[in-house]
This record gives structure tokens, C-alpha cells and sequence, in this order.
């Protein structure tokens, strides 16, 4: 990964934020702390054609926009990949990417399989699952911890409550990678479209088979419900199913693989977790915070409103920036710090209000099992090559994240593969496989 370089304020009519090129190649840091100070609420130009859009980026505004779904509505899009276009296909069938009384239904119907106790025996096998997986790679030689590790995790569990067969996973992995980012401006939309389209028609086929064999799992759920006395469509089983199997990988994924490379820059914070002197929890949060996977998204004006002083007009397109809000300074004290005893931490990265993140607890649980499983199974952490960035300006992180993992002195090795986490696919070819290259984490 080249270093990036530190894009100033007055580059603010050069750069364009929908372009992932910017969010790869610059730190924004300086541009975000300019807009919370002078612009909080500033006008993107049109570039190339597409329209022109707000862009918020102090806390407090951009948590105000997450909970009024009465004047800013998610129903043409919730990012600028599709709000840009001019709307979303999956608009009124997709949980996210709906309002009102749709968006609640179906939002009534998931819920009841991502409750805390519906998730307890998932976590419970998660927490062991991780720690197999580190002490299976945690032997002092370069892995890709964003393929051999992180990769892993998140997508197991999510296709476990969707009820995915091992088989499949692979496959999934591969497409939903594809779909949301990727590690150059060479992947063409023609890619990116193909990717969605076989993910969509990957739960197509899978529906039906839950309609004629339902089980315990997402799919069967959404396939079996209804909502005001009839069955849910193909198209909102495919496409809230879609929904999870992205959201519920990413989030998780990336914020792993940055806390490891932010272990190797914050070496004081990785013995302070080492020593067992900060919390979990409060350190699962502060890395939501540093990480922040989701870096925008975006609503579309219902109504005239002011912001600030700033008049936002019906149809225009608001953008929420929690790359800035969660370094907003009237929020956190020091934010540059990375601070795993931070408290309170009222970070943003799971959204806020009607849209917030189904799957955050399961998030949490996730990085939390990591971390403690770190700290227990790791004794240090290098860097063993050159890290890759996500080609997106959607998702921050990192593809490729080479170290070497050195083990504690009474880490117990697992050599066996059949003794770590399941492989992503079986049959199909691991992700490492298919591209042919250690990449795509």
C-alpha cells in the first residue's frame, strides 16, 4: 500500500468524494476537521454529469439525519453509489433501502433472529472458532490476515444463520467482495453488476428451497413470514438476504484487520490489551470508532430543512460522512487518539435511529471473540509486507494486511486444518484460489 498522501482544504475543489481514487490515495483528516470548523454543511459540485450533494460531517448533524426518517428518506438509495444514479432497484423490498411501515415489517421479521438470546448458542461457537483459527496461524510466520484470518469469521457466522451450505461460501465471498469494492479502478461496473445479480439469484434458488423445507435460519424466516396476510415476495426475500450477507461480513471484517495493522502503529494499546488492563467492550467500541468500515452514507430530502443555517431543498441528495463524525472533538476528547479504555464512546459506525445496523450485536460479539482471542493466543504483532487498501468510497480497510503472528509461549499450535475454522468453501476453491493471488480480504 503507498502511503497516502494528506489532502489539505484547499484541494476541497479538486477532490471528489464519490471517487474511490480519493478516499484510497488521501487522508482526509485535514479536510474533514476544515469542514466540521467552517463548511459543516457543503456543497459537492456536480462531477461528470452526476449530480451535485451535501456533505455532512459534524456528529451532531449527521446523528440528527440518521434519526429523522420524516424529512430524509433511504428509499432512493442510502450511498452515493446508487443515490447518484438516481435511485436503487431495491428500493421498497430491501429493508435498508425502505421506509415507513415496509421497512418496519420486514425490519420485525430479522429482528427476531439477530436478538441476543436467538444469537447466544452463534457466539458461543464463535468465541471458540476464533481462538482455533488464531492458534492454527498465530506459528510466527507471514499470513494474510485479511484473507486467512478475518476473512473467516464474519462470513461464517452470517451464512450460518442464513443457513448457507459450506459448500457455497466461497462463492458468496468471492461476489460480495466484488460487489462493494475492490483493489484497483480496474474492476469494471459490468463486474460489479454481475456480482450483485449472482448473489440475488443465489438466494433466489435458496428461498425456494426454504419455502418447501423451512428451517431455523434467516432465509427460512423471511421465506415462511408474512406481512398484512401474505408472503413476503421473491424479490424482498432476495434482496434483505443480499442486505445481510454484505453487511453482515463487512463491518466486522474490516474493523479486524484494522485494529491488528492499528495494534502495530499503537504498540502501547496492544499491551495494554495484553496486560488485560482495558475492558473488552469499551475496546470493541474504540476500534468501531479508529476503523469506521462504513465511511458514508446518504439520504435524499423529503422536505425544505435547515441545517446549521444551511437550506437543504426537497430531492437533494445529504451524504453522512462518520469518517468525520467519529472524530468529531465536541464528541471525543483527543480523537486522533487511539484509546481503548475511551469512555463514553458515542461513535457512529453502526448508523443511528431507524436504519441502525441489525446485525451490531453480532458486530460487537465478533470483534470482541478477536480481540480476546488475540490477547490470549498472540504475543506480538509485525508487519510482513506491503499492506492493500479497499478500492471503494463506500468501505475503509484493508484488502491485504501481511504479519507474522507470534505465539504465545503456551499457545497450543493446529496444524490439522480440520481442526480450525471450516475453510470459506469446499468444493468451489478458497477466495486465495480464485484470484489466483493473497488478496481480497
Amino acid at each position: 500500500m503507498s502511503t497516502r498522501t494528506s489532502a489539505t482544504p484547499e484541494h476541497l475543489h479538486l477532490l471528489d468524494l464519490a471517487d474511490p481514487v480519493t478516499h484510497v490515495d488521501h487522508d482526509l483528516s485535514d479536510v474533514w476537521r476544515h469542514l466540521r470548523e467552517h463548511e459543516p454543511v457543503f456543497w459537492h459540485r456536480s462531477v461528470n454529469g452526476r449530480p451535485g450533494f451535501w456533505v455532512l460531517t459534524r456528529h451532531a448533524d449527521v446523528s440528527a439525519v440518521y434519526l429523522d426518517n420524516k424529512r430524509f428518506t433511504s428509499a432512493n438509495g442510502n450511498v452515493l453509489a446508487t443515490l447518484l444514479l438516481g435511485g436503487d432497484p431495491a428500493s421498497g423490498t430491501m429493508a435498508a433501502v425502505s421506509d415507513g411501515h415496509r421497512h418496519a415489517g420486514i425490519r420485525s421479521i430479522l429482528l427476531k433472529v439477530f436478538t441476543p438470546r436467538a444469537l447466544q448458542a452463534v457466539v458461543e461457537e464463535l468465541q471458540e472458532n476464533t481462538r482455533r483459527l488464531l492458534q492454527q496461524v498465530a506459528t510466527g510466520q507471514a499470513i494474510d490476515f485479511a484473507q486467512d484470518v478475518a476473512a473467516h469469521i464474519p462470513l461464517t457466522t452470517i451464512c450460518d444463520l442464513l443457513g448457507v451450505p459450506a459448500d457455497d461460501r466461497g462463492f458468496l465471498y468471492e461476489r460480495a467482495t466484488t460487489a462493494l469494492g475492490s483493489e484497483s479502478a480496474e474492476q469494471s461496473p459490468v463486474e460489479v453488476w454481475q456480482a450483485r445479480n449472482d448473489i440475488l439469484g443465489y438466494f433466489d434458488k435458496l428461498a425456494d428451497q426454504r419455502r418447501q423445507k423451512p428451517g431455523d435460519d434467516a432465509v427460512s424466516a423471511l421465506a415462511t413470514c408474512t406481512m398484512d396476510g401474505k408472503q413476503l415476495t421473491k424479490e424482498e426475500i432476495t434482496t434483505n438476504c443480499y442486505s445481510l450477507i454484505l453487511g453482515g461480513d463487512e463491518t466486522s471484517r474490516l474493523s479486524m484487520v484494522g485494529a491488528v495493522l492499528t495494534f502495530t502503529e499503537h504498540p502501547h494499546q496492544w499491551q495494554a490489551l495484553k496486560r488485560g488492563d482495558v475492558d473488552l467492550s469499551k475496546a470493541v467500541e474504540e476500534v468501531l470508532r479508529w476503523t469506521t468500515p462504513a465511511i458514508h452514507f446518504g439520504r435524499t430530502a423529503v422536505a425544505d430543512v435547515d441545517i446549521n443555517g444551511t437550506k437543504i431543498r426537497s430531492g437533494d441528495i445529504v451524504t453522512l460522512w462518520n469518517s468525520s463524525a467519529n472524530m468529531d472533538p465536541t464528541v471525543f476528547d483527543n480523537p486522533s487518539r487511539f484509546d481503548l479504555g475511551r469512555s463514553p464512546n458515542k461513535h457512529i459506525s453502526f448508523g443511528k435511529g431507524p436504519h441502525f445496523c441489525l446485525g451490531a450485536y453480532l458486530g460487537r460479539a465478533e470483534i470482541r471473540a478477536m480481540l480476546h482471542s488475540l490477547r490470549e493466543v498472540v504475543s506480538d504483532i509485525e508487519v510482513a509486507g506491503e499492506p492493500r487498501r479497499l478500492y471503494s468510497n463506500l468501505l475503509s480497510g484493508m484488502s491485504s494486511l501481511p504479519v507474522k503472528l507470534k505465539p504465545t509461549a503456551d499457545t497450543k499450535f493446529l496444524s490439522s486444518p480440520s481442526a480450525a475454522v471450516p475453510p470459506l468453501s469446499q468444493g468451489i476453491g478458497t477466495p486465495r484460489a480464485r484470484h489466483g493471488r493473497a488478496s481480497r480480504g
